[in-house]
């Protein structure tokens, strides 16, 4: 497909930036997954909710594609450009619009970086409580497209618990908001739930109304244990989350993974140790809370098991579950996969990665949010190859079907995008899968919004 300049001058005449620059187009063609991207006409950058309506409406005159593209940081393919479409960068909608602390709830448009948001509120004693991976670089749109998850999620949930409501520019330019600002609403249908974790795929999400939360004072201890394998690790966690201790972030990451941070930066850990827990607990009777995580660490078979209230070594214990996807990428080319499983099958899954590994001769290095069952396996391969191995493929291909025989699913927080597509009709099932293409196809009967992609 080719459009003339003409055509792409209705946009600029509507005061939209379009950049056709070929070296552009590439930057903003690809997220940081090893998806295929294809050929993107022009980038276009609007400035506002109206220029966004406006694009839209032009896409839809046109019939033009539109991919939506935040920050870049996603691991599925779900922001890469497909053949003659336009990529829709929200770069220009970054300000953080109302802080409203006795509603506890702020007002943010979808560039803002996560981290930023959080800091922000974090001057009024407020928090904003999803904590991806990748908070630093990740963008608050980015993480509604996902209904991302992170460190935190075991204590207060994913994306999609953190938001009140939306403004949505529909694929025909219509503009509409989703929620309310009160803590009860069942009015209509729960729209915002439904535009979270979408993908892009539904509407253009311009403006985002997020719940707070009263930030954590007093100590916030952090424990660190040792254990000979996942297994073991596993079972500590079962008992951790059985006891009804409320941490806030139970993390764990295996040999592999640590031998890969101190390649990377040297930090020393454990060299005996099978994998590693590090869990942390806030707010009342955090202290005793941590002591009582740490002997069930023990009794589980840890060992080298730490408690730190001190606060610069605690963010420094944290920060190493942090250096796990650059460790990662230093490595080499990495295939970061995402699979959900009961938490009472953690240990299985764990054990089904390292088997499936072994298997297939392909490096698998995994960390997990682990008091939700949530897995991150990441393939490690080769850097520079053209496309993902063969036996990566295979070997993926088996986690995800293992994932799903525990009753599972095939991702829990970073989304289908492109490289799971494929399998999402085992994971949702035919009738499931037919609904969310009626709805596809209600909101965007034309199917121009990130084609290809999601379902």
């Amino acid at each position: 497909m080719t459009l003339s300049q003409s055509t792409l001058d209705e946009l600029v005449a509507a005061g939209v930036s379009v950049r056709t620059d070929p070296d552009v187009i590439e930057t903003y063609s690809h997220d940081r997954s090893p998806a295929p991207y294809g050929l993107a006409l022009a980038v276009v950058s609007p400035a506002d909710t109206a220029q966004v309506s406006e694009t839209m409406k032009w896409a839809t005159r046109h019939r033009v594609p539109v991919v939506v593209r935040g920050a870049g940081s996603g691991i599925a393919g779900a922001a890469t450009a497909s053949d003659g479409c336009i990529i829709l960068s929200t770069a220009h909608l970054n300000r953080i619009l109302d802080i409203d602390a006795p509603n506890m709830l702020a007002t943010t448009q979808p560039a803002v970086i996560t981290a930023e948001l959080d800091r922000a509120v974090a001057q009024r004693g407020l928090m904003y409580a999803p904590d991806p991976g990748s908070v630093e670089i990740c963008s608050i749109g980015g993480n509604v497209a996902t209904n991302a998850g992170g460190l935190r999620c075991v204590k207060y949930g994913v994306t999609r618990d953190s938001i009140a409501g939306l403004e949505v520019v529909l694929a025909d330019g219509r503009i509409i908001r989703t929620g309310r600002r009160t803590v009860k609403n069942v009015s209509g249908y729960d729209l915002t739930g439904l535009f979270v974790g979408s993908e892009g795929t539904l509407g253009v999400v311009t403006e985002i109304d997020v719940r707070l939360r009263p930030r954590p004072v007093g100590l916030s201890p952090v424990i660190v244990g040792s254990f000979t394998d996942t297994a073991a690790a596993g079972a500590a966690v079962a008992q951790v989350m059985s006891a009804n201790l409320e941490p806030e972030l139970m993390e764990l990451l295996d040999r592999r993974t640590l031998t890969l941070i101190d390649d990377f930066k040297h930090t020393g850990l454990e060299p005996d140790a099978g994998a590693l827990l590090v869990a942390q607990t806030t707010g009342t009777s955090a202290i005793e809370r941590a002591a009582v995580i740490a002997e069930l660490f023990t009794t589980a078979g840890g060992f080298d098991v730490i408690v730190s209230d001190d606060a610069a070594e605690a963010e420094q214990l944290i920060e190493i579950r942090r250096l796990a996807y650059p460790a990662y990428e230093h490595a080499g080319a990495a295939l970061v996969e995402d699979v959900a499983v009961p938490r009472s099958r953690l240990a299985d899954m764990l054990a089904a990665v390292d088997e499936i590994s072994a298997r297939h001769g392909v490096t698998v290095a995994s960390v997990a949010h682990a008091g939700d069952g949530n897995v991150h396996p990441t393939f490690i391969y080769e850097r520079g190859l053209p496309e993902v191995p063969d036996e990566v493929m295979a070997a993926a291909e088996e986690v995800f079907r293992t994932a799903i025989s525990f009753g599972g699913t095939l991702t829990g927080e970073h989304g289908v995008g492109v490289l799971k597509k494929r399998w999402l009709g085992e994971d949702l099932g035919a009738d499931t899968l037919a609904v969310c293409h009626d709805i596809k196809g209600a909101l965007d009967p034309l199917g121009i919004l990130n084609p290809g992609k999601a379902i």
